[in-house]
């Protein structure tokens, strides 16, 4: 009796942590509540006030993550154009932030594509960075392995075409905490952190070891990131409940505590975003606080 209870014990934690080394997905039954809020016809839009920590000082800005789900291609890892039996349903995000620094403006995107129903969740991401000095483009997939390719207007960095072992991203965290965050993997492990963060801070784009805890509080859950070699550390806020909306996020440079860059959530709204570019349709920015 001690062995058969000692083995279904073993068997609910791996069920609910993940490994993240695993090179197997587990597949999820999406609840009736999860379709009626993300398969609506309309794109989840939150918006947030943004203090940027670029060159040693805080920059005033917007943030804006925008989830939808799509159609998706899985060979050539693009949007379909319509569903069809040869197309997979993605949750995409598109994260953006706009910030200045002195004269000149930064904008900055990221998309991520995450299956749905899968505990390995990421399919690719693409992340460009453009300011007056230049600009930089860089694109994940995953196809059994990590394939990172990159563009940069920097010496050292101009085009570099990477491969890794398959590993947990920190991209398709931000998907994952909206989707299945009891899942969320839990401890130390490898991880290929943020594009957008290693090619502002001109770190190599290699696995490193990421230290990870889940806060869960009445009102608020927070999923901390600790990065032990890049003294970084990145904590998620969230709501307990469904649909786990992100109520804000802060980064920090562990060596240097003042430098941190911090989002609060203004507003959410839903809406078919692709169909409002008409003249006038500019008054959908007020209430999320963008105008």
């Amino acid at each position: 009796m001690k062995k058969l209870s000692l083995i279904f014990l073993v068997l609910v934690y791996n069920c609910t942590n993940p490994n993240p080394n695993s090179s197997n997905s587990t597949s999820i039954e999406l609840t009736e509540s999860f379709k009626n809020y993300w398969f609506d016809g309309k794109a989840e839009i939150n918006s947030y006030t943004l203090k940027q920590s670029r060159y040693g000082s805080p920059r005033e800005g917007n943030a804006v993550l925008i989830y939808v789900t799509e159609d998706f291609l899985p060979n050539v890892q693009v949007k379909a154009n319509k569903k069809s039996k040869s197309t997979n349903t993605v949750l995409k995000l598109n994260r953006t932030k706009k910030f200045l620094t002195g004269i000149y403006p930064y904008s900055i995107m990221t998309s991520v594509f995450s299956n749905l129903e899968q505990t390995k969740p990421l399919v690719k991401t693409t992340t460009s960075i453009q300011e007056w000095c230049g600009q930089a483009y860089l694109q994940l997939n995953r196809r059994g392995r990590l394939e990172v390719k990159s563009h940069s207007y920097f010496e050292g960095e101009a085009d570099q075409n990477l491969r890794f072992k398959d590993a947990i991203t920190e991209e398709e965290i931000w998907t994952w905490i909206r989707t299945y965050p009891k899942l969320l993997p839990i401890g130390d492990f490898e991880i290929l952190p943020s594009l957008e963060y290693l090619q502002l801070k001109h770190k190599p784009i290699k696995l490193y070891n990421v230290k990870t805890k889940f806060d869960r509080k009445d009102s608020l859950n927070t999923y901390h990131m600790t990065y032990p070699e890049l003294s970084r550390e990145l904590s998620i806020k969230f709501s307990v409940l469904p649909p786990f909306k992100i109520l804000g996020w802060e980064e920090t440079d562990l060596k240097n505590p003042d430098q941190i860059t911090i989002a609060r959530i203004i507003n959410t709204v839903k809406l078919p975003y692709w169909k409002l570019n008409k003249p006038g349709d500019e008054r959908f920015r007020d209430s999320l606080g963008l105008n």
